[in-house]
């Protein structure tokens, strides 16, 4: 039995193996669990994105379903004693309520602030939306993924007039003659995705990698361009000048295909190639091997990541490479384009139906009236009552238990205490909250400091769908039922809207409202993005059962879905792609006499996210067990640090302490550490929260401060 015969949500006898897909990153790699005896197995299948491959922590999945850190019962601290214990579902709902209601009565609505994350099922983040705007009424709701596609999300819908990571199958990859990866690090991000990268190279392709630090995946390019850490905007100008100067601007497709070329190319005319080397530190030689690979190559391909966005001008960045990319006539031609490589597991999907402050389900903008009214009549509720955009993810943190900010946080699939910029400063918002309630399968760092946890299920306990970085809707199939003790989010925001409602009418027009049943909550989600940019409406879960998945947007059971974007034209009222001229601008914050050292963060191999749940699987542990601060040699000389020294990372908003690992493949003047870990350990004490005026990405990717021996 492989699929659809059970659900966590309809009672029955649950099937020994389904065809799932890995609960961790984008590329969402097809899987099969299997139960028997010695519990449960996965196995890799042959899928379009991973094609039978898996990585360490694909592998090593199911190794938290019976983890002995399982939360299966609801936790309430104790006001006597400030511990959690264990308690009822009952009581635990209760406090959650009477706890909305204090704060809303006394400050209003929007003294309620919900806060998702990146990794929920389509049908768990569309609920999520939908019970802040009609459930609590509050404007205040966004998610993690505000911290990771953000500012690629937003300079596509400036350009394009669509966000979705690829445009085009990752197949594409493979195919391609050159091959730009900007700030991506896939061959420990996302593993299988590397096998495109060989296919690509041993048909004679061109791989070149711009990244600070000689990554696994620099390690394997053609040309490794190491700018400074935030130049990546310099580069890009200077790559489109050089692109100008040798002729190799596709001008036909320009003219034809876009609008506002002109004034880009005025901006660019002063970013010389000499001028981008003394800013970024490329040499003028390799700038040039780059935008001759690019202008003269046939099939090119640009992809983006997290290096290049995670700045406070992240959407400005990515905007000079898709200026690029179109001045090339990439987009919308057969095996090139622009591309963003989106990070967590449903970052695209997550985005699209709910979780963003300013959206509403289909990519709908909540301020649109015509959209209003259209997810308003499918909700049952008048237009009026829905209220308006609330404010990106870091300024919302921030503002917690603030005189104007909001008093009680619900958190579903986060933990912003290890994951959030200038971490010590939200964790003490944290704590100043009257109300914080987690729901997690762990008690993670943030579930640590709440008032009310509640246990929830796993990836292999509900059924679901998913979008991966290719606008593909994929199934997730459930194993198993959850353990006794432990609900759905899907559950548990259907009890909250039901006791919240006040009168018994209330109650059960409240439960008809939020259904528990994930099928019954796609079919509502499909006729809510009817119409939208990102259309599911004729996306069913037989017919993606029957495709390895399908494409939005996808207006009709009938019809075709759309795996290739921008063949006859773009998005955007007129059809055509918009050109937008950016300068560069210096980081947020610069380096000084106090504060010498550029400091950057990413992740490693063996880990995910914030580590919630690697971090407890044995196998991971034994592979990357601790934080480390990587350096240059030479620079550890000046320092008197030797490898595996302790050291103290220190900025203006914390310190970071972890032993030394040196290596010849970063910058002398940069440090770079993962931002995985808890503790001592944690990165995000150190980043920058200065954010992109217009994604609210925070500054991740690089900071000051000073380095010494601890």
């Amino acid at each position: 039995m492989t699929d659809g015969a059970w659900s966590a949500t309809r009672p029955g006898l649950a099937p020994r193996e389904v065809a799932t897909h890995c609960p961790y990153c984008a590329l969402q790699c097809g899987m099969t669990l299997r139960a028997d005896g010695d519990g449960v197995t996965v196995h890799p299948r042959q899928f379009p994105t991973n094609r039978g491959g898996l990585c360490q922590k694909g592998w090593t999945a199911a190794d938290l379903l019976d983890h002995p850190d399982r939360l299966t019962t609801p936790l309430l601290r104790d006001p006597a004693t400030g511990e959690l214990r264990p308690a009822s579902w009952d009581a635990a709902l209760d406090r959650i309520v009477a706890g909305i209601r204090t704060v809303q009565d006394d400050a209003g609505r929007d003294a309620v602030a919900v806060f998702g994350g990146g990794g929920l099922t389509n049908e768990k983040a569309y609920t999520l939306g939908k019970f802040a705007r009609i459930g609590l009424r509050t404007r205040h709701i966004d998610y993690n993924g505000r911290f990771c596609m953000s500012s690629a999300a937003a300079a596509g819908m400036r350009a394009f007039g669509v966000d979705r990571g690829l445009p085009f199958p990752l197949a594409d990859l493979g195919r391609a003659d050159t091959l730009l990866l900007v700030g991506a690090n896939p061959a420990e991000t996302m593993p299988p995705l590397v096998r495109w990268l060989t296919e690509q190279r041993r048909a004679g392709g061109r791989l070149i990698v711009v990244d600070p630090r000689l990554t696994a995946t620099a390690r394997q390019a053609d040309l490794h361009l190491q700018p400074l850490p935030g130049t990546d905007l310099a580069v890009a100008n200077a790559l489109l000048h050089i692109a100008l100067t040798e002729g190799w601007v596709d001008q036909a497709y320009v003219a034809e295909r876009t609008t506002g070329f002109e004034a880009v190319r005025r901006s660019v005319a002063a970013w010389w190639p000499a001028r981008a080397e003394q800013l970024s530190g490329v040499p003028v030689a390799d700038l040039e091997a780059t935008a001759r690979a690019l202008g003269t190559g046939g099939r090119v391909i640009i992809l983006t990541a997290r290096g290049a966005e995670q700045h406070a001008k992240g959407v400005d960045t990515v905007t000079a490479y898709v200026n690029l990319a179109l001045a090339l006539g990439l987009p919308g031609r057969d095996g090139s384009g622009y591309g963003c490589l989106t990070g967590q597991g449903n970052g695209q999907g997550g985005r699209e139906h709910g979780q963003k402050a300013d959206q509403l389900p289909g990519y709908r903008k909540i301020d649109d009236p015509v959209a209003r009214e259209h997810v308003a009549g499918v909700w049952g509720v008048p237009a009026d009552e829905l209220p308006g955009p609330g404010v990106p993810a870091y300024q919302l943190l921030d503002s917690l238990g603030t005189p104007d900010g909001p008093r009680a946080l619900l958190v579903f699939g986060s933990n912003p205490v290890v994951s959030a910029p200038r971490a010590a400063r939200i964790e003490r918002r944290l704590r100043d909250l009257d109300l914080l309630v987690v729901a997690d399968l762990l008690l993670s760092e943030t579930a640590a400091l709440a008032d009310v946890v509640l246990p929830t299920a796993q990836w292999a306990e509900e059924d679901g769908t998913m979008t991966n970085l290719e606008g593909r809707v994929l199934r997730r199939r459930a194993l198993r039922p959850p353990p006794p003790g432990v609900r759905t989010d899907l559950a548990i925001i259907a009890d909250l809207a039901a006791r919240l409602a006040p009168e018994q009418a209330a109650a059960t027009n409240a439960a008809a409202r939020f259904p528990t049943d994930p099928a019954v909550v796609f079919a509502e989600l499909r006729r809510a993005s009817a119409g939208g940019t990102a259309d599911y409406a004729g996306i069913t879960w037989a017919r993606i059962d029957a495709a390895d998945g399908v494409h939005w947007p996808c207006p009709s059971e009938d019809g075709p879905d759309t795996p290739r974007l921008f063949a006859d034209r773009f998005a955007t009222p007129d059809g055509r792609a918009r050109f937008h001229p950016v300068d560069h601008r210096p980081a947020a914050e610069e380096v000084c006499d106090t504060y010498p050292l550029h400091f950057t963060t990413g992740r490693v191999l063996a880990q995910y996210q914030s580590g919630t749940q690697t971090r407890r699987v044995a196998a991971l542990r034994r592979a990357a067990p601790e934080a480390f601060v990587e350096l240059h040699p030479d620079l550890a000389v000046r320092l008197g640090i030797d490898d595996g020294d302790p050291v103290l990372v220190t900025s203006r908003r914390g310190e970071l302490r972890a032993p030394a690992r040196l290596s010849a493949g970063i910058r002398p003047d940069t440090v770079f550490a993962p931002f995985h870990w808890a503790g001592a350990g944690r990165a995000n004490s150190v980043t920058n929260d200065a954010v992109d005026p217009i994604s609210g990405m925070p500054e991740f990717k690089i900071c000051a401060v000073r380095v010494e021996k601890a």
